[in-house]
């Protein structure tokens, strides 16, 4: 059975950091997720027109290879708005999330983290602080990886890092 590990990062750069850190340690792409407020995708993960970010984001997807695929997943598809709680989800916590038919059945995003195997007391702390501006990053574990997880997560500077 697989295990889920999570921590909060403060920017969009401790996540990407996080993310990598992942990658490098062995975890799949495809098992890593993100979760963050609308509001926090808006501020992070625009790329203002004006400006010549357009040009170092691809260069900055370039270098970063399948970290820049990740980050894209999020602001592109793969990504989920889940509508009355005002989170943007990718990876596979959003099967997850959409198999649990989130809002206001769910008990809004409390009620899909604890649906999700966290327990209530943290998923209303992970709810604040996505609220907050925080981006919560997850990895899918199995066969006793859960360990290597928390340690890389909390080595790349995760806040509350969590096994559930």
């Amino acid at each position: 059975m697989a295990t889920l590990v999570t921590a909060l990062f403060q920017t969009r750069g401790a996540a990407n950091v996080a993310v990598d850190k992942l990658l490098y340690a062995g975890f799949s792409q495809s098992n890593i997720s993100m979760l963050m407020s609308e509001i926090t995708r808006g501020k992070e993960f625009t790329v203002t027109t004006e400006t010549k970010a357009p040009e170092g984001a691809a260069a900055g997807a370039a270098i970063g290879g399948m970290l820049g695929a990740l980050v894209a997943s999020l602001v592109a598809i793969g990504s989920l708005a889940v509508p009355g709680i005002g989170i943007v989800a990718t990876g596979p916590i959003v099967a997850a999330m959409a198999g649990l038919g989130v809002g206001g059945a769910a008990g809004g995003l409390v009620g899909a983290l604890a649906g999700m195997g966290i327990p209530e007391h943290e998923a209303k702390f992970f709810s604040d602080r996505l609220m907050d501006g925080g981006i919560l990053v997850g990895v899918y574990t199995a066969d006793g990886r859960a360990r290597l997880a928390k340690d890389v997560l909390g080595e790349a500077g995760g806040d509350s890092v969590k096994a559930g």
